[in-house]
């Protein structure tokens, strides 16, 4: 099984210290805290905020190179594994060449 780090150093895969899917390259977003009460008062204030996507740390098992990825990846990656396959989905996100 590889390790994510072990991939990084052996340059398999780039490290994404920013919250950034490996699969779908989501990053996170600025947007606006508004409520429906705010917009209708004249001058009430709240500022942005950063908006993350729903990442989680998965084991990936492609069975076509018997290993194991420790990965990076959003709800929407762990989507797009599921239906086009490990492999397919890891090769074209460019972790696999």
């Amino acid at each position: 099984m590889l390790h994510y780090k072990a991939l990084v150093q052996s340059k398999k895969i780039k490290d994404t210290m920013s919250r950034t899917c490996q699969i779908t390259k989501k990053r996170s977003r600025v947007g606006g805290g508004y409520s429906n009460r705010t917009r209708a008062t004249e001058f009430n204030p709240t500022g942005k905020r950063r908006r993350y996507p729903n990442l989680q740390k998965v084991r990936v098992y492609v069975p076509e190179l018997d290993t194991t990825f420790i990965l990076k990846i959003s709800a929407r990656g762990l989507r797009t594994i599921k239906k086009k396959g490990a492999y397919r989905a890891l090769k074209d996100a460019g972790i696999i060449k």
